[in-house]
């Protein structure tokens, strides 16, 4: 009985195998401090051509631009076509570092009043739905990522529900289908036309009318596929 008792005891205990942390980088990413210091933090970094955003961590879609960078491309509305991309994944964040090294609200080289950044950065919250983070520099910003790759991706609920649209909504729905035609765009269009068959075949002039250079998007309804 002794030698039974201790041989139970006497096994090692299984090694537990840790996943690695898993982080995709863009390639333009590669000299950047943030990939240093995500390697130190023990993330596995893969590095390669990212068509949209800067990282992608368990789906989830990463732009990081620095103080600088963010105004630069505020400026040049480089960063509303990035945005726009970012649109394509379920989850996605933007991340302005540097905030403990510049003052993002006072850029007299740029010359931008703060008042405009503060309004870009409230567009890109309600308008473009993206999540901002301020990071305070390099490794802060990589602190923020490897949190993001250890978190397991939650699992989607089998008994989630279509959301219903009324008829009102589904006639936006449809209209907003468009490029550059927005909820409230939309809601100016069938307010005038009331009902879509009305508007599919109201003459472009009158479109451009009420809804300016928007409406030469519907041209594609004459167009042959």
């Amino acid at each position: 009985m002794t030698s039974k008792f201790l041989d139970i005891f006497s096994k090692r205990p299984e090694k537990i195998i840790k996943e690695p942390i898993k982080v995709t980088a863009d390639y333009r990413e590669k000299n950047s401090l943030v990939i240093s210091e995500l390697i130190s933090l023990g993330a596995d970094v893969e590095v390669k051509e990212l068509k949209v955003a800067d990282y992608i961590v368990n789906n989830v879609a990463i732009e990081r631009k620095t103080v600088s960078d963010f105004v630069s491309s505020m400026i040049n509305k480089r960063l509303v076509k990035q945005l726009e991309e970012l649109e394509q994944y379920a989850s996605k964040l933007l991340i302005i570092e540097g905030i403990d090294e510049k003052d993002l609200y006072n850029d007299e080289a740029e010359g931008v009043n703060g008042n405009a950044i503060r309004g870009f950065l409230l567009s890109i919250v309600l308008r473009h739905k993206v999540p901002i983070i301020f990071s305070k520099n390099s490794e802060d910003t990589a602190k923020f990522i490897f949190l993001l790759a250890k978190k397991k991706e939650t699992e989607i609920s089998l008994n989630a529900k279509k959301k219903s649209f009324n008829k009102k909504e589904q006639m936006q729905f449809i209209l907003e289908g468009f490029p550059g035609i927005g909820p409230k765009t939309a809601k100016k269009i069938l307010n005038e036309y009331k009902t879509l068959h009305a508007v599919f075949s109201a003459p472009l002039e009158e479109l451009q009318e009420l809804i300016g250079k928007k409406a030469e998007i519907f041209k594609i309804l004459d167009e042959k596929y």
